[in-house]
């Protein structure tokens, strides 16, 4: 899983502080809207813009959630900035994570985060 494109955070669109039942309770709340075809969440917003959210990406973003070791790598990259959400976004995703008050992380460069990636 991608730090950035595929954190269980922003697929659950829970914060790094959410407890394990919480992940448990999101993840079936999406799976469940899933199953109904609901465009609401049929993607989800991460610093690089939409990704499309599907069942098996929902089911693995709890499995790491809910082991300590894995959730640990995941945690800081969820503090990443989320650009702003535009009227015509197709999630409406609940407002867990807010972007600076400024708006500079509409346009905030990701590329230093990924040193290690490369």
């Amino acid at each position: 899983m991608h730090p950035l494109e595929e954190n269980p955070f922003f697929i659950l669109e829970l914060p790094p502080t959410a407890a394990p039942l919480e992940v448990e309770r999101q993840g079936k709340k999406l799976l469940a809207m899933l199953d109904l075809g609901l465009p609401a969440v049929q993607a989800y917003q991460t610093p690089l813009g939409h990704r499309k959210r599907t069942p098996e990406l929902v089911r693995l973003a709890v499995q790491v959630l809910l082991e300590p070791r894995r959730r640990v790598a995941f945690e800081p990259w969820a503090l990443a900035p989320l650009p702003r959400k535009s009227s015509t976004s197709p999630t409406s995703s609940a407002s867990t994570r807010q972007s600076s008050a400024d708006g500079a992380s509409a346009g905030t460069d990701v590329r230093p985060l990924l040193w290690w990636w490369s």
